[in-house]
């Protein structure tokens, strides 16, 4: 009895958006493993800038482990062990902010650092001592040459453990400097557990690399000197690998023209963006690694051609000439990708303002919550349907946390799909709308995207993709 109503009793300090945005938390978060060659901001400012955003957003994330590890940064030589200080700078700013963040969601304590080490629904923010435990060194070196027992980390090997929980989940690896850390885990698993456990491992493990940074600066277009290009030659298609040659060249130069945004809605906001440094060349590169697997009901990340705030990715050959992954680097698909990037680039960055007014003030703007035809949450919703009839779908009991007022916007991605023809969708900004399916989508699937946008601060918007299955 005292403890339901010490219960009660903290609800009534919560402000009824709060409850009910909370209570719209009910999934478990991606699992999220960022490697990164994070340095001083003289050095190289955008792993700090891509640290502060994922930070900002650290309810929607499980990271299991924040590795430092070699990258283009290192200019050549071994990772200096020196620099992880700029990640507890990070952490230590979090710290800071995590009473106002918090109050996004209504959260008023931790939990103890074994459950936090379990799993963790969105809406939870991690206590900064549950981050500290996971930070750790990976490869201090480049290149898959590296590749023995002598180059065993304290972060190749907790790569291992992640992966061998009992845990469904996919394990999300972003790669923000080089991949020596999860190649070295690779080899390590297979010199113990041969073909049959690596072949298990690499089933979970699901990787995002920004460019290819496992050689030096100065031999950048060396890709066959990579661990990447190794990971890629030895597994093939067993291997879940993006190599992005799109996405980070847009979040930098789209950055970068739009500074004056950064200046104002990030830096000085909180903690976090009083340490959030000016950039010396693109801004936030390694951002779209996470963005990819951002749960906003957007795209399944598993599925690198569904498009969604990371990029769009197709398997063909990359740039080495031999070996092949999930990749944007041809002509046409990069074209295609950037346009997508442009699109999204407004969207991810409201995102991250709204979290920041949260951070300096404990208040701001939530994102809507997109219902369709009924369902809640963030999968896709499948419909099945035949050839020459209508389909109706209806976003009409989305809501707003804060009751701001919502707009629609209901668009066809033909990428995503099997039909590559095109979809007239009537009353495209309504909240419901009918789509007539064509004659000659038999046996194709057809991806369409409810975006639900608020009229609140920065404009934050939800999403719903549905799939449907043409008879």
């Amino acid at each position: 009895m005292k403890k339901q109503i010490i219960s009660l009793f903290m609800s009534a300090l919560i402000p009824l958006s709060a409850q009910t945005a909370s209570a719209e938390n009910n999934c478990l978060k991606p699992r999220l493993v960022v490697i990164t060659d994070i340095a001083p901001a003289n050095v190289e400012p955008d792993d700090m800038e891509s640290m502060v955003r994922l930070l900002s957003h650290a309810d929607l994330f499980e990271i299991e482990a924040i590795i430092t590890s070699s990258g283009w940064n290192s200019s050549g030589r071994k990772y200096p062990e020196e620099w992880t200080k700029y990640l507890k700078k990070a952490i230590d700013a979090y710290e800071k902010d995590l009473p106002n963040l918090m109050r996004r969601s209504g959260q008023v304590s931790f939990m103890n650092i074994k459950k936090e080490s379990a799993k963790q629904k969105t809406g939870y923010w991690p206590s900064a001592d549950y981050l500290r435990s996971r930070c750790m060194m990976g490869s201090l070196d480049f290149g898959h040459r590296q590749l023995s027992a002598s180059n065993n980390s304290p972060g190749s090997d907790f790569i291992i453990s992640l992966a061998d929980e009992k845990d469904k989940r996919p394990l999300f690896v972003a790669i923000w400097g080089g991949g020596n850390t999860l190649a070295q885990a690779i080899w390590k698993v297979r010199e113990e557990r041969g073909e049959e456990g690596v072949e298990k491992f690499l089933a979970k493990i699901y990787a995002y690399a920004i460019t290819d940074q496992d050689v030096p600066w100065g031999e950048r277009k060396q890709y066959k000197k990579s661990s990447h290009y190794w990971m890629r030659k030895e597994f093939g298609e067993k291997l879940h690998f993006i190599w992005d040659e799109s996405a980070w060249l847009s979040q930098n130069s789209l950055g970068a023209s739009n500074w004056s945004e950064y200046a104002k809605h990030i830096q000085g906001h909180g903690h976090l963006g009083a340490i959030y440094p000016k950039n010396k060349y693109g801004v936030e590169g390694d951002t779209p690694s996470f963005l990819h697997i951002f749960p906003n009901g957007l795209n399944d990340p598993t599925e690198p051609g569904q498009i969604g705030w990371g990029g769009y990715f197709v398997w063909s050959k990359t740039l080495d000439g031999e070996t092949s992954c999930y990749t944007n680097t041809d002509k046409p698909i990069k074209k295609i990708s950037q346009q997508y990037e442009k699109y999204f680039y407004d969207a991810a960055f409201n995102n991250f303002a709204a979290r920041m007014d949260w951070a300096a003030n404990g208040q701001g703007n939530r994102n809507p919550i997109a219902i369709v035809n009924g369902k809640k949450g963030r999968d896709a919703i499948h419909i099945k349907a035949k050839s020459g009839k209508t389909v109706r779908l209806d976003a009409g009991k989305s809501y707003d946390p804060d009751n701001d007022s919502l707009s629609f916007k209901w668009w066809y991605l033909p990428e995503a799909g099997s039909f590559k023809g095109t979809i007239d969708i009537p009353n495209a900004g309504n909240p419901v709308t009918d789509i007539t399916i064509p004659d000659s989508a038999k046996g194709c699937t057809i991806h369409i995207i409810c975006e639900v946008t608020d009229n609140g601060a920065h404009n934050l918007k939800s999403y719903r993709r549905v799939i449907i299955d043409i008879q």
